[in-house]
């Protein structure tokens, strides 16, 4: 029997990491809350996350999950590139960007590469998803 490999772009459409056999939003609905906010720390240069917390280099992402992208802080100036992406961070998108933000949206100003290890993007959709409405 002979096993046909897929080209990348079609691994993407089909929801999959083209450098792995994992789907890129397996395992973000069970992700560790607790464990998100360790790896949290990374992003926390840039960004808060409490309850009316401030805007830093980043939006305060208190209630992101579910959110409209690029129109939750109307004062943070959010690259044209991110407005045009539109739609709403479910936890798909949340983590096709937490795995590379630049891939995603081309022109985006978020100098973070991302992270690479699925686990880790799951935990922090799970912590995202625990701090907000």
């Amino acid at each position: 029997m002979t096993v046909r490999r897929l080209p990348w772009w079609a691994l993407l459409l089909a929801g999959c990491d083209p450098h792995s056999a994992t789907p890129v939003a397996a395992g973000t609905a069970g992700g560790d809350a607790s464990a998100g906010a360790a790896v949290f720390r990374r992003c926390a240069a840039c960004h808060t996350i409490s309850r009316n917390g401030s805007d830093t280099d980043g939006p305060n992402l208190y209630g992101v999950v579910g959110a409209p992208v690029a129109e939750r802080r109307p004062r943070f100036a959010y690259t044209a590139a991110l407005q045009a992406f539109g739609g709403r961070w479910d936890r798909k998108r949340l983590d096709a960007w937490l795995a590379n933000p630049r891939r995603v949206v081309p022109g985006t100003a978020m100098a973070f590469a991302g992270l690479p290890d699925p686990k880790d993007r799951a935990d922090v959709i799970a912590y995202l998803a625990a701090n907000g409405p």
